[in-house]
């Protein structure tokens, strides 16, 4: 048996396998952004914080139950790992909020009841910017702030 005969049934074997996984319903589907729940593009076009909070319908306050963890410097502006996390009751949303982004808005994460609201991705930054953990509580969008310095852009830098 040759090599490529043997990479071709493995190839199979795993396609195989993973096709059943789907099937089974095992596999999460790729997420579309523009058709998920909760999506409103209006928020991701916005340049600020105060911008992000009116199309939420909601108004930015700055809070000890939000915080934010990342680093100081990050090393490659193309994936800065940053977490957020609230002790604030009914937190509806946690998001992300880039200040000199093109986009300020870099993510959000809807949370259903009794959800811990504590999150954690990797982000792009264009520079060195102050960085928003926001939570939705109500009609109020809480907020605390980092600045974390770039010194490699990722966002076209």
């Amino acid at each position: 048996m040759n090599q490529s005969r043997r990479q071709v049934i493995q190839i199979g074997a795993g396609a195989t396998v993973a096709g059943l996984a789907a099937t089974a319903g095992l596999v999460p589907s790729v997420a579309q952004a523009a058709d998920a729940p909760g999506w409103n593009a209006q928020e991701f076009a916005v340049k600020s914080l105060d911008e992000v909070a009116k199309a939420m319908g909601a108004t930015a306050t700055p809070s000890t139950e939000v915080s934010i963890i990342g680093p100081d410097i990050a090393e490659n502006g193309a994936v800065v790992p940053v977490g957020i996390k609230s002790t604030a009751a009914g937190v509806t949303m946690l998001g992300i909020v880039v200040e000199k982004n093109p986009n300020a808005l870099a993510a959000t994460f809807h949370l259903k009841n009794g959800a811990v609201p504590s999150v954690a991705t990797r982000i792009k930054m264009a520079q060195t910017s102050d960085v928003y953990a926001v939570a939705k509580v109500g009609d109020k969008l809480l907020y605390s702030k980092k600045e974390i310095k770039v010194t490699l852009g990722g966002c076209g830098g």
